[in-house]
């Protein structure tokens, strides 16, 4: 089973300051306990929003609407994702509450989604 850790975006990591060490290095070794359990598949952050492009379909069978970033609704941008290959969901929730607060400052949040397993046959 396949999850998601979706790491929110916050003001700090929507700036253009880099990430403080300490967070850097604990993340370090978070992963690095992921890859020895051998569940981890990809851990990345993402640039700020200013970096970004949102496409939207505001009127049904139109061409998408692009808008150039920044994004003003921090709550609900991602600044990175950890995406881990575990047996149960109570696993994933365990990995989950190892994850050190990603932003370092007691305002990170981190949502944890499955990832939908669509059968062959539906492809």
């Amino acid at each position: 089973m396949r999850f998601m850790l979706i790491i929110k975006a916050t003001k700090d990591s929507e700036s253009e300051h880099p990430t403080r060490r300490e967070v850097l290095t604990a993340m370090r070794k978070y992963n690095a306990q992921l890859a020895r359990a051998g569940v981890l598949l990809a851990s990345e952050d993402l640039l700020p929003s200013s970096s970004g492009t949102r496409l939207s379909y505001p009127v049904p069978g139109d061409e998408a609407v692009m808008k150039e970033g920044p994004f003003n609704e921090t709550r609900e941008l991602v600044a990175g994702f950890t995406l881990i290959d575990v047996r149960s969901r109570e696993e994933a929730i365990e990995w989950a509450f190892r994850m050190p607060d990603p932003r370092g400052f007691g305002v990170g949040e981190i949502e944890l989604r499955q990832v939908n397993e669509i059968p062959e046959k539906y492809l």
